[in-house]
């Protein structure tokens, strides 16, 4: 099921020019995935997307693994451990993964993986997430941030 963007969101923001504007699907409860191929305007090094840009996709997955349903369950990142494993490649599919974990009253974990063209681990992540306090989210309409399911 694919799960709702905003307008502005750097990562799935689908108003957003400077953005990467990724679609994320909810593949089961608690698992989200996401295929991209990360042009070269992303890039560090020739040929290897920015450290920067994998930290963002990683911290974005990892941060929807508990979003769940209506309402959603929005969440800040106060801790991502990533491993860069490999250099991840510009203008090649990669295969983006992330995994809920332990969920508390207020806080919860979360894992994410990013995984080349040939299925190898490029990069990984484990995010420590804390829920948005209410007194924000009451503040926030969703419509006024384009917050739903874009189509294709």
């Amino acid at each position: 099921m694919k799960q709702p963007s905003s307008k502005d969101c750097f990562v799935c923001g689908k108003e957003n020019s400077y953005g990467l504007k990724l679609d994320f699907f909810e593949t089961s409860p608690g698992e989200i995935e996401v295929d991209v191929t990360i042009p070269e305007q992303y890039q560090g090094y020739p040929g290897v997307v920015h450290g920067g840009i994998v930290a963002a996709m990683l911290d974005e997955v990892t941060g929807r693994a508990h979003m769940g349903d209506d309402p959603p369950r929005f969440m800040f990142t106060a801790r991502l451990d990533i491993r860069y494993r490999k250099n991840v490649p510009i203008g090649q599919p990669l295969h983006i993964v992330g995994h809920a974990g332990k969920s508390k009253e207020r806080t919860a974990m979360a894992s994410g993986q990013i995984f080349g063209p040939d299925g190898e681990l490029l990069a990984e992540a484990d995010a420590l997430l804390v829920d948005v306090p209410k007194e924000l989210t009451e503040q926030v309409d969703l419509n006024d941030i384009g917050w739903k399911v874009y189509p294709d």
